[in-house]
């Protein structure tokens, strides 16, 4: 049953196949150009699938993504969704220096608003890659005007976490209306699990994503934040056999069942865009600046 107490964030990481951090050993990025882009049939499959579901999200997409499914970026504005940023090329942030990080971001956003005929106000680091090394990323984001982050892990993972972060909605920046909006996390224990999407709602079966969203609606009475990609809803996709076992296990592995748990997710749970819950969080974000 639908809890109709707590709307939680729906989020889509918009980049194709062969721009995902399991590959990045694997695949050239001056090589990006000559594979097959699949992204924009992609996430029109996505819009369908929400249109069935009746709920709206947040498109966090690659500026260089944008730049070659200019269509598609207007299909999500049109469509009723919010279109935010990913950063131009999925660089994680804590390999720039603040000039660096200041122009992937006008970058980015200048493509974005450009194809979507929007503003961009929300972002999400690459891989979660806004840590305890680059704090300084949130005052960056301040001084650019963007409302809202959603760019923390607060977890321990091999490829991204921030484990002293709060688990839930901060303000990183004193004197700053910048809210940010870490990916959901569930306690066992007294351990914080990874349980906002993304390889872990893929893999591990459908009862524990439910498990942990009850966990922060109904006992936590906070929203979760979920998030996948275009690329898991695609079966079909190019095989990448020069990839270590491990990248290709996380990336293959539950794609032709990612769609219909999706829609499980979907009718259980009440969702919403990103920009619409940081409005609701603000009033009870806490103060937190590493």
């Amino acid at each position: 049953m639908t809890d109709s107490r707590v709307i939680n964030g729906l989020s889509v990481d918009v980049e194709d196949w062969f721009q995902v951090g399991a590959f990045e050993n694997t695949l050239k990025r001056e090589d990006w150009d000559s594979l097959q882009l699949r992204v924009g049939d992609n996430v029109a499959r996505i819009l369908d699938l929400f249109d069935e579901a009746g709920v709206k999200a947040t498109f966090f997409t690659l500026g260089w993504v944008a730049e070659r499914s200019p269509a598609a970026m207007r299909a999500i504005v049109e469509r009723g969704h919010e279109l935010a940023s990913h950063g131009y090329d999925h660089t994680r942030v804590f390999t720039f220096t603040r000039e660096e990080f200041v122009a992937d971001l006008a970058k980015a956003r200048a493509i974005l608003e450009d194809t979507g005929g929007c503003a961009i106000t929300g972002y999400r680091a690459p891989s979660f890659s806004i840590d305890a090394r680059n704090s300084w990323a949130h005052e960056v984001l301040a001084e650019h005007g963007y409302a809202y982050s959603s760019s923390v892990a607060p977890v321990v993972h091999d490829h991204y976490g921030w484990r002293e972060a709060p688990r839930f909605a901060f303000n990183p920046v004193p004197g700053s209306d910048l809210v940010e909006i870490p990916v959901t996390t569930a306690l066992f224990r007294n351990r914080r699990l990874a349980a906002g999407g993304g390889g872990f709602f893929r893999v591990l079966p459908y009862g524990f994503s439910r498990w942990a969203i009850r966990q922060v609606n109904h006992e936590e009475g906070r929203p979760a934040i979920f998030y996948f990609h275009p690329w898991e809803v695609d079966p079909d996709q190019p095989r990448v056999d020069g990839a270590p076992l491990r990248s290709r296990l996380r990336h293959y592995t539950n794609l032709s069942r990612m769609a219909g748990k999706l829609t499980d997710l979907l009718g259980e749970f009440a969702w919403g865009r990103m920009d619409e819950l940081a409005e609701r969080e603000k009033a009870r974000a806490m103060d937190w600046a590493a």
